[in-house]
């Protein structure tokens, strides 16, 4: 089988997203305005509000209304966090992916939970690793919904104990999930950080030395560590990619073992992946 990107229906960047990308351009945005245009969307505004009060963001205040949340969080985060809510709703009514957004979504706030615990070590934001982690494996259902045999590939990928996930991939389909994924952040205005990391975070060479600039190798390694404590915690057992990648994922974090063994734990204990978040 062979799949190129033209072939794939890749969503097309909310509305908002191009209201809020033509506000940042302006010397002087509205805010007024854009609260008036989240705002008619009660579920994006309850969504940004709910986000805003997590404890990634740690505001020391509620927010009470979207123009609050415009004004603390700042353009570029609201950006983030608006894209966040836009996926999630896209594929909401799809009942073979409800098993797929459960583990996105767990995964995403570990990795968030992850990077205020290593803050001194990644200097990443949470809420960067949670969108990240949130949008990481998004070209899975982009490919899933309109080739129906993509699953069985990722069955393949998923039990091969020695190719590369994305190698997989690659071989039966000519095209990756990474790929997809990056093309879609690129398309809904996500920092071009985030992007790439999408695109790498199968990627060995990725958390070799020189492979990725330092934030995005940070950002595939924390993903793949909070996919680990995830499935670990879970009882799921440990992941065919951590076992080719968790080494050089824990390099790139500049932890040990024990450092990951004790990080699953108190996860575990605080069931760190149900947070609110």
């Amino acid at each position: 089988m062979r799949v190129e990107l033209k072939d794939i229906g890749i969503p097309p960047r909310p509305a908002i997203l191009d209201e809020i990308d033509r506000e940042m351009a302006r010397d002087a945005p509205d805010f007024s305005r854009l609260a008036r245009l989240i705002g008619s969307d009660v579920a994006l505004a309850a969504g940004l509000i709910k986000t805003t009060n997590s404890p990634y963001y740690g505001l020391g205040k509620k927010v009470r209304t979207v123009q609050e949340a415009l004004l603390l969080l700042g353009l570029k985060s609201i950006v983030r966090t608006i894209a966040g809510l836009s996926l999630q709703g896209m594929f909401k009514d799809a009942p073979r992916l409800e098993r797929f957004w459960d583990v996105s979504a767990k995964t995403a706030c570990l990795a968030g939970w992850l990077a205020q615990k290593l803050r001194s070590e990644v200097g990443l934001r949470p809420e960067d690793a949670y969108t990240f982690g949130l949008f990481r494996d998004c070209g899975i259902p982009l490919l899933m919904i309109p080739f129906p045999e993509y699953e069985a590939i990722l069955k393949v990928a998923n039990a091969d104990q020695e190719k590369g996930f994305t190698q997989v991939e690659d071989e039966l389909l000519s095209i990756n999930h990474a790929v997809v994924g990056a093309e879609l952040a690129e398309g809904w205005l996500l920092p071009g950080e985030v992007a790439q990391a999408i695109q790498h975070h199968h990627d060995p060479v990725a958390l070799e030395a020189g492979g990725l600039d330092t934030r995005p190798a940070r950002m595939v390694a924390l993903g793949q560590l909070a996919e680990h404590i995830l499935f670990l915690g879970t009882g799921r057992g440990k992941t065919a990619e951590w076992a080719k990648l968790g080494t050089a994922c824990l390099a790139v974090l500049g932890i040990d073992e024990a450092a990951a063994d004790a990080l699953a734990a108190e996860a575990a204990a605080e069931r760190a992946w149900d947070a609110d978040c």
